[in-house]
């Protein structure tokens, strides 16, 4: 879904749960090629350009935790010619008109567009760019209201959702209580300031003795102080408004229906032809999400707008399958297939669940993959939890116990942070040493948005698409690897993170968290890493 589990954690979370402000750091790291120990220290801030790239950068070279993105492309594919590669993006729709995504949108061959003919009879009119299996719909209920709006059937399931359901509603209303102080702050600066936009030197011109003002320059202050640099107090606080209301007024709402919209009838695997072609869906700046994760793996390399993409081989398909709220399996599921059977190599799932009732349709579509050498790189969560505990699932998953994996084309990918030390696993992501493989950039990354603008966000939302972008290089300069090879490669090469961490949020902030085995963070204690991974993949093409 896209909230705090797939969406950037708001505002709220940019100073309640970040303290990664500070870049000042001694480390111990591995070194990129030979994973030896290795000490580095970052005595500087990074700068706006470290900021906006820090997830292509070496951490042995610029002492920041990056994926050797532009090492690879400067010393690895100087001179080398791969294939274009077609990267599935499950997700809230992509702008694909963006300036930063031009000549990276696939286009369906066997389509000839606006004559209203299924030219390639797959079951889908003029699906040029992909198809959007959720027509007009945006907001959604979350899984756990939908099985609350059910009654009571006396299973497990029902009594598990509506205990999260009542703890995620009581929390939602403390939530908005918190934030509508937060915007009478802001409105106070404001009105004190004089200006619309302002930064934290700016709060130090503020002399009134008025209660009220001095009040809100503290707070602020305290906000600008946790949040780091890229604050800002007019679009974030408005992104945790829209977060905390769509939660009360659409995604725990038990008297709101978004499926009436589509008319279609989840529960009917096959009636599986439904929706439309306009691949961002009924509102462009809805599918920031998705817009967002496209970016991260291709925005267009070197042309002096916005970041750049992980792959300049890829071509973004869309399927946009995941709402402001719950996805439901069925359109995941089909989702899944669509772009399997449009030619994608690698699919990005930016999003997750804690309730899966028709899990067995994702399953198998995750297996229908798998049979055609599709690899699906997954989003972790953001809750923080340790996945591999049952009552922390993240659907969807590859393992039907929660630790047998059923299939081999799965990847879990957590977030770190760009500040490499105890602290750099995201004090949002979920961890597991069964059901997390390995970790990625995603705190803090910048990349398209909708309507040609560029944003920061943070999530495994944003950690899955970097390692899927790597994924993408691989098959692209190593086409004949499989699926199963290509996510061996991102654990296996991946570099080490510190052998002591710290795993999930701190509940309380006046405590230091107590760092713990980095094996206890996934499967290999690792940070996806480019340039490692484009050595090995040399090396098994060879075998």
């Amino acid at each position: 879904m896209i909230h705090i589990k797939s969406l950037t954690l708001s505002a709220c979370a940019l100073f309640l749960l970040a303290s990664g402000a500070t870049l000042q750091a001694q480390v111990a790291t591995s070194q990129i090629t030979t994973n030896s120990p290795l000490v580095v220290v970052k005595k500087a801030p990074l700068s706006e350009n470290e900021l906006k790239r820090w997830s292509h950068l070496d951490l042995v070279k610029d002492t920041i935790p990056g994926m050797s993105v532009d090492k690879a492309y400067a010393e690895l594919l100087q001179g080398k010619k791969g294939i274009k590669v077609i990267v599935g993006i499950v997700d809230s729709g992509v702008d694909i008109e963006h300036e930063d995504l031009k000549g990276m949108i696939w286009t369906n061959p066997k389509e000839i567009p606006g004559n209203g003919i299924d030219d390639d009879k797959n079951g889908f009119i003029d699906d040029i760019h992909g198809w959007n299996f959720l027509g007009d719909v945006v907001a959604e209920n979350l899984e756990m209201t939908r099985i609350v709006k059910k009654g009571d059937d006396g299973s497990a399931e029902y009594k598990n959702a509506l205990a999260q359901y009542e703890e995620k509603y009581k929390k939602a209303l403390e939530d908005k209580q918190q934030v509508d102080f937060l915007l009478d702050v802001h409105s106070t600066i404001k009105k004190e300031l004089n200006k619309t936009t302002y930064k934290i030197e700016d709060l130090s011109t503020i002399t009134s003795t008025d209660s009220k003002v001095a009040r809100s320059k503290m707070v602020m202050t305290q906000i600008f102080t946790n949040a780091g640099p890229t604050f800002d107090p007019e679009a974030e606080l408005e992104d945790y408004r829209a977060h905390v209301y769509d939660e009360l007024n659409y995604n725990l709402n038990k008297d709101f229906n978004g499926r009436k919209a589509l008319g279609d009838n989840p529960e009917d695997i096959k009636d599986n032809h439904y929706g439309n072609n306009i691949v961002f869906g009924p509102d462009k700046e809805k599918a920031l999400h998705g817009t967002h994760v496209a970016g991260i793996i291709a925005q267009i390399r070197n042309n002096n707008l916005g970041a750049d993409g992980v792959a300049a081989n890829a071509e973004i398909l869309t399927v946009r399958a995941v709402p402001d709220g719950d996805e439901y399996d069925k359109d995941i599921a089909l989702a899944i297939r669509y772009a399997v059977d449009n030619g994608a190599k690698v699919i990005n799932g930016s999003f997750g669940k804690s309730f899966s009732p028709h899990k067995k349709w994702v399953y198998d579509a995750i297996k229908y993959a798998a049979k055609k050498d599709v690899l699906i790189v997954h989003a972790a969560g953001n809750d923080g939890y340790n996945i591999d505990e049952t009552k922390n699932i993240n659907y969807p998953n590859d393992s039907e116990d929660n630790i047998k994996e059923f299939a081999d084309n799965v990847i879990t990918i957590g977030a770190i942070n760009n500040v490499y030390g105890e602290n750099v696993v995201a004090g949002f992501s979920n961890f597991g040493k069964i059901n997390v493989d390995v970790f990625a950039p995603g705190e803090e990354i910048y990349a398209t948005v909708p309507n040609n603008k560029y944003k920061y966000l943070q999530g495994t939302s944003m950690a899955s698409p970097n390692a899927a972008g790597v994924a993408t290089l691989i098959r692209s300069y190593y086409p004949k690897l499989k699926a199963a090879q290509v996510k061996k490669i991102l654990m296996d090469s991946g570099v080490l993170l510190p052998t002591m961490v710290v795993l999930g949020e701190n509940p309380n902030p006046n405590e230091k968290p107590e760092p713990v085995a980095a094996t206890e963070s996934s499967r290999t204690a690792k940070m996806v890493n480019a340039y490692n991974a484009l050595l090995l993949a040399e090396k098994m093409s060879k075998k």
